[in-house]
């Protein structure tokens, strides 16, 4: 653990104060800034497209015209009716196997149009 010691004065008091730091692994901290901005949910969207045709298949994959996420919710857009109600039915699985690929609960819901 590092510390720091410095003063800080206001109102014509001096303050001493100690500020302590720990070590943490860099992707930790990496994690922690990501989420404490927007580009986590960026880096999700674009982690979702690259492995889109992993996730459900190529056959879904080639009928599926976009995919966009933000903030915890993915947008499948298709223009084939049937897979807008099979995506509909199977909306829970979908966002299962999905995390379960990601290792971490990045999706929350599903939206097709």
């Amino acid at each position: 653990m590092l510390a720091k010691i410095g003063l800080i004065s206001c109102c014509n008091h001096v303050a001493l104060i100690k500020i302590q730091y720990t070590m943490q692994p860099l992707g930790t901290v990496l994690n922690k800034f990501l989420k404490s901005t927007k580009w986590k949910s960026r880096l999700d969207e674009i982690k979702i497209k690259n492995d889109w045709h992993l996730i459900v298949g190529k056959t879904i994959a080639k009928y599926t015209k976009k995919v966009s996420y933000y903030e915890g919710v993915l947008i499948i857009y298709t223009d084939i009716a049937p897979l807008k109600q099979e995506i509909m039915l199977s909306k829970t699985q979908l966002i299962t196997t999905i995390n379960e690929h990601f290792a971490e609960s990045i999706v929350k819901d599903i939206q097709v149009r």
